[in-house]
């Protein structure tokens, strides 16, 4: 395996001149993850939106941009031409706030797509009507390890892939998010959902889904925060996702990882951003050939959170100048993702085959 070639090809996108970011919302994605990484692209953010302008002037001034207002119609007024409109907030709201944004705007909205498949639908039909170049935050796809993961796979070193398995057993402190207290729905929808997207990136849509998401007795106010996830490709492929929020044991066997098998080779990447959230451990990404070596670790440089939100906001900069023939996480393919996500709730609720009857 040629480590040094694949390493040049794990980049993530980039315009080669960066255009000017409207970013509406201040929440801690914003002040952890949006603007830490636009800071280290080097991509300008020329004004900060939201109805607290308290809130958004503070985060203006630490990150220094040189505007906070608290209505987009105002941030518009000035916004230049050729802005690209990056929205973080809660879902509900993803449709009125589309309905402001000029026709023919670009736009990259935080994940999910909506609350339900309905809303997704509707956001898709807005953007359809509206003509805008528009994507979905499934950062994931563009962390570190998780470029190397698919630069590695693509040259070929693994050989044929028919095994992805996703295993999540931490604690998450949902209280950090008090919106999240009376949602409906929870896990699936606000985590796994980057898993279910990052396996269709790899092996696209499944021709099915069993899953079931349940509460957990250590916080039974939420809804369901543990979810097993069967993704059906087919007779030689497997793919699933296991998730367990509420795992608050010694952390020493906490988890949280990706791990792909090919005939010729496996990865593990770690997602540490889950381990002793929000603080976080280091990513990391160890392979294994059948070269009577054993598993080493490839050199990867940054984490999921800040780094994988310079590809998102980086992807959709060169697909609207012309630079990238591609946009992965357009609202065309993001309405699959929501697809999956309604499916693994539906089957949550139908249930699964009873036992036969003995006679």
């Amino acid at each position: 395996m040629d480590l040094a070639k694949i390493l040049r090809q794990a980049t993530p996108p980039r315009p080669r001149e960066a255009r000017p970011i409207v970013m509406i919302g201040s929440g801690g994605i914003v002040h952890d993850a949006h603007l830490p990484a636009y800071a280290k692209a080097g991509f300008p953010v020329a004004a900060l939106v939201d109805l607290n302008l308290e809130k958004a002037e503070a985060l203006a001034k630490q990150f220094h941009i040189p505007r906070a207002v608290s209505t987009i119609a105002e941030a518009i007024s000035f916004a230049p031409s050729n802005a690209i409109f990056d929205v973080a907030t809660p879902a509900k709201v993803l449709p009125a706030i589309l309905r402001q944004l000029p026709d023919g705007a670009a736009v990259l909205m935080q994940k999910p797509m909506g609350d339900t498949l309905e809303e997704a639908i509707e956001i898709l039909r807005i953007c359809r009507e509206k003509s805008l170049t528009a994507a979905v935050n499934f950062q994931l796809r563009w962390a570190p390890n998780m470029l190397l993961a698919r630069a590695i796979t693509s040259s070929g070193s693994l050989g044929e892939l028919h095994d992805i398995e996703v295993k999540i057993s931490v604690h998450m402190p949902w209280e950090l998010w008090s919106f999240l207290s009376t949602a409906p729905r929870l896990e699936i929808l606000y985590h796994s959902i980057h898993y279910i997207d990052l396996v269709r990136s790899w092996l696209g849509n499944p021709r099915s889904v069993y899953a079931r998401t349940v509460r957990s007795p250590r916080t039974p106010q939420l809804a369901a925060t543990k979810t097993v996830i069967i993704l059906d490709y087919g007779d030689d492929k497997r793919a699933f996702i296991a998730t367990n929020h509420s795992h608050d044991f010694d952390p020493e066997m906490q988890r949280s990882f990706v791990q792909w098998e090919g005939i010729d080779g496996a990865m593990r990447a770690q997602m540490g951003v889950n381990l002793n959230y929000p603080t976080g451990l280091p990513d990391n990404l160890r392979y294994a050939l059948r070269d009577g070596k054993g598993w080493k670790d490839a050199p990867i440089t940054g984490n999921w959170f800040p780094d994988a939100f310079m590809g998102s906001m980086g992807s959709l900069q060169a697909y609207v100048q012309g630079e990238a023939d591609t946009l992965p996480t357009s609202v065309e393919d993001a309405i699959d993702t929501m697809r999956t996500v309604e499916a693994a709730y539906l089957s949550s609720e139908r249930g699964g085959e009873d036992l036969p009857e003995m006679e």
